[in-house]
């Protein structure tokens, strides 16, 4: 039986003692908020937990909630997938089951520890709310610019930004990678994560 956001709560609060961590509305999937401080110890014990097992990362997007305070709410996307995901000889894997996870950031502060050392599929996904919405994630290996050029001036989706502004880019440059130059810097990406999943 999946675990409700409830039980989720219990089995962080258990493990973190001294985070802050509450059920959310929950709606089409279990809801858990726990302040940014702990997002990482947080991530870790979800997806480390034999009785959790959400080891699969969907996604991250992010929500300006101007005027509201704090202005910026992160939304992580996660999956367990139950006896798929179990290794050989193990015990029974977790109930199969989804969670919206939830961390916000103050408009005057606007960051958030990055989660690619628990989960290296966000290092994208992180880099397109930095883009977007000028979200910093703290320790990200590579946090530049994914969708707008690199000269780009402010964040389009944030609720303040000008829209009626129209700007040209004043650089382009196809992207001119060999199958070979493409073929490292995959390899040297996975090193990368290999070296930040490493315990210390």
């Amino acid at each position: 039986m999946a675990l409700d956001a409830p039980a989720l709560v219990d089995a962080l609060r258990r493990a973190l003692p001294s985070a802050s961590i509450e059920a959310g509305a929950t709606g089409d999937m279990p809801t858990v908020v726990v302040d940014r401080e702990h997002l990482v110890e947080a991530c870790h014990v979800l997806r480390d937990d034999p009785s959790l097992q959400f080891a699969l990362f969907v996604d991250v997007t992010c929500v300006d909630r101007l005027p509201a305070a704090p202005r910026f709410e992160l939304v992580y996307h996660l999956a367990c997938l139950g006896d798929a995901f179990r290794s050989a000889g193990a015990a029974a894997g977790a109930a199969p089951g989804r969670l919206r996870l939830k961390t916000f950031a103050p408009s005057d502060d606007a960051r958030v520890p990055t989660v690619t050392s628990v989960y290296p599929a966000a290092s994208w996904p992180e880099r397109e709310v930095f883009d977007l919405f000028g979200i910093a994630f703290e320790g990200h290996p590579d946090l530049r610019r994914i969708l707008m050029p690199e000269d780009w001036t402010g964040f389009p989706l944030r609720k303040d930004y000008p829209v009626q502004i129209r700007k040209d880019a004043t650089s382009w440059e196809p992207v001119q990678l060999s199958a070979e130059e493409f073929a490292a810097n995959v390899r040297a990406a996975r090193e990368q994560a290999d070296r930040i999943s490493r315990p210390k």
